[in-house]
């Protein structure tokens, strides 16, 4: 629809999810991170199987920390930029947070391993590769002088640090929200994020 609006300009302009627009980045540069350009991206299924392994691997009994409630909380782990030796760190002498720790980094090992990345990899990973490799970055500075993001209010903490990875010192940044509209709080989402544009 853009390129039949603005003609081939279109093609230039990346109209998307976060998700979608992370994939287009490690598609091209996973690999600074250990991963091929043909990575995996594993559905709520797919990694609900793979934590079963672990917790079998690691005998976490189902009925007592079930797969499902481990993945909620390494979910909320990623969505503040939590990784799993950080969780682990944290979980002190915290048993029920220590097996969840330790489920955690099987599973990572276990994806990478596989060449794969759950849903909330994939902008923990995007972070990262911008975290680490600065001309990766000035790409995308480059490539893109105007940003503009919807339902802003929404957004958790791994997608804002996205948000001002990409924008830098340079682009133009618009955000679309109401605080009072923020309804994901249980899965994350910042309304906190509309002040922080501020930093």
């Amino acid at each position: 629809r853009l390129v039949t609006m603005l003609g081939e300009d279109g093609n230039d302009i990346w109209a998307s999810t976060f998700h979608s627009m992370c994939a287009r980045i490690l598609r091209r540069d996973g690999e600074r991170l250990g991963y091929t350009n043909r990575f995996t991206i594993y559905d709520t299924d797919d990694s609900r199987r793979l934590m079963k392994d672990c917790c079998k691997a690691l005998n976490i009994e189902e009925k007592i920390l079930p797969a499902k409630a481990i993945l909620s909380e390494i979910s909320r782990a990623k969505d503040q930029m939590i990784d799993a030796n950080e969780y682990l760190r944290r979980a002190g002498t915290d048993t029920r947070k220590g097996t969840i720790g330790k489920a955690y980094q099987m599973y990572q090992e276990r994806l990478k391993a596989a060449d794969a990345m759950d849903f909330d990899d994939m902008i923990c990973k995007t972070v990262e590769l911008l975290q680490k490799n600065s001309d990766v970055l000035e790409y995308y500075h480059n490539k893109f002088r105007y940003f503009m993001v919807d339902e802003y209010q929404d957004t958790n903490t791994s997608q804002y640090e996205l948000i001002k990875l990409l924008v830098g010192e340079r682009a133009c940044f618009t955000v679309v929200g109401d605080d009072d509209q923020s309804i994901y709080s249980w899965r994350g989402a910042r309304p906190q994020n509309m002040v922080r544009l501020r930093d």
